[in-house]
């Protein structure tokens, strides 16, 4: 999915040439606050592959934050436009700890001690289009592409960082300089095999943020 993120990236960043004729170019930078809420389940199984129990939860996590942007404006007709937008820092996605006293309990499998994880979702890229619709505002259709990292202290296994993908919808107002937009984001779910055992971790990642832009 990186790889179609970086052709898409490259189209559009090789299309401004072109486009320059026709349309405007702009950038600026973004400041976003929403909540991202994670949920996930942990499978654990013993050496002989035999589930022996599961642990779930779910997360919520408020944010601010900040991203840039580069975008053609009034790209074929007007009120189209196509941009890209990235956030320069981590996100934290959340984290939380459990004691495990024993491998006969219902959740604790056959590793026993405390566990404690957390995740961040690194380098965050959207390719978005803005196209107007009736009255004052403007829809979003976007695509999400990041990297979660994952940071555990497990007894007996770690889990490996992933590549995440998603959608985002919105609706925005904009003025000359600024933009206002309400988004939500879909991300596809992830999923996570440990490196010494057999143990399992399904994901699913979604987020509501209100982004405040000011360009040029």
């Amino acid at each position: 999915m990186k790889k179609l993120l970086a052709i898409l990236s490259i189209s559009l960043l090789s299309f401004l040439p072109v486009a320059a004729v026709n349309a405007d170019i702009g950038a600026g930078i973004t400041i976003s606050a929403g909540n991202v809420e994670t949920s996930g389940t942990e499978t654990e199984k013993t050496v002989s592959g035999v589930t022996s129990g599961t642990e779930s939860k779910t997360i919520k996590e408020g944010f601010i934050g900040v991203s840039v942007y580069a975008e053609i404006r009034d790209v074929m007709f007007e009120g189209v436009t196509l941009g890209i937008d990235y956030v320069p820092y981590d996100i934290d996605l959340g984290s939380g700890n459990r004691q495990d006293t024993s491998a006969t309990d219902s959740n604790a499998g056959v590793d026993t001690g405390e566990r404690s994880a957390s995740a961040e979702a690194t380098d965050l890229t959207t390719i978005y289009a803005n196209f107007p619709i009736p009255g004052p505002f403007y829809g979003i259709l976007g695509y999400h592409d990041a990297t979660v990292k994952t940071t555990e202290s497990l007894p007996t296994s770690t889990y490996p960082d992933a590549d995440v993908n998603g959608i985002m919808y919105g609706l925005g107002l904009k003025s000359e300089h600024t933009k206002l937009e309400l988004a939500y984001s879909d991300f596809d779910d992830i999923s996570l095999t440990s490196t010494a055992n057999t143990n399992k971790i399904t994901a699913d990642m979604d987020a509501w943020q209100l982004r405040f832009s000011l360009g040029f």
